[in-house]
Order: structure tokens, then C-alpha cells, then sequence
């Protein structure tokens, strides 16, 4: 509990904190900032549904409420699949683009604010090693 019980705690308030500043500054949700962060981290900005749900740790059926909302407001786009029609992608528009630039220094100066700047170099390496092994060990569970 001494590890569990601080962890769930700050992650959470780490979270909550990260979407209020990107709400209050920008009028955008943290989910729509990882969205649009996830798609740009892709060579053609592109990806597909299955693949972004489980890079976001959400749902199909989230992830497509989501992604429906943004398309209506003009941030993405969903399409076919051009390796499998029967797949559906979702990409990054212009606007989505122009939108991510503008927020992402507020979420990077939160989060070095909130977590980075708050860790010495060696928590740093630490806390990689950590999540990275949680990460692969639930990876291997879900293959």
C-alpha cells in the first residue's frame, strides 16, 4: 500500500491537473490532446482504430465516441484501412495539426511542472524501468 495507494493517487491528480490546464488555456480535453498527440507521432499522421485504442489504454467502443467528436469539430478523420478496407483509420487533419501545435507547449510545461522537474535524473531512469517492465508485462498478458 505504500507504493500502490501514493501511485493511484498522483496519477490521478497528475491527469486531472494536465486536462484542466489544457481546458482553461485551450478549451481542450486531455484525451483530445493525447489523440492528437498519438496520430502525430506517426509518419503519415494516420492510424488505425484498434491500434490508437490500445496505445490510449481506452475502449474500441470509447475511442470511437471520441474520435466522432473530433471529426465533427474538423481535428480528424476517419477512413478506410488502405491494407485491410475492412479496418478503419483515424488521421490527423490540418486542423488537428494546427491545434496540436498550439497546446502542446501548455501539456509539456505541465507536465515537466507537475512530474519531470520534480524527479532527480536517477528517478528519472528509475521510473522508466519501471513503467516499461509494468508496460511489456501487460502487453504479454493481452498476446
Amino acid at each position: 500500500m505504500t507504493a500502490w495507494r501514493p501511485y493511484m493517487v498522483a496519477t490521478l491528480r497528475l491527469r486531472q491537473r494536465l486536462h484542466r490546464e489544457l481546458a482553461d488555456e485551450h478549451d481542450v480535453s486531455l484525451i483530445d490532446y493525447e489523440v492528437l498527440a498519438a496520430l502525430s507521432s506517426t509518419p503519415d499522421g494516420a492510424m488505425r482504430m484498434t491500434e490508437l485504442a490500445d496505445m490510449l489504454g481506452s475502449t474500441k467502443s470509447r475511442l470511437s465516441h471520441q474520435v466522432a467528436r473530433m471529426e465533427r469539430v474538423g481535428y480528424v478523420r476517419r477512413g478506410s484501412d488502405p491494407g485491410d478496407k475492412r479496418g478503419v483509420t483515424a488521421e490527423l487533419t490540418d486542423e488537428g495539426q494546427q491545434l496540436l501545435h498550439a497546446v502542446a507547449p501548455t501539456h509539456v510545461r505541465g507536465v515537466r511542472a507537475h512530474l519531470i522537474d520534480l524527479l532527480s535524473a536517477d528517478e528519472h531512469v528509475a521510473l522508466g524501468e519501471v513503467f516499461t517492465r509494468v508496460s511489456a508485462h501487460l502487453t504479454e498478458l493481452d498476446e
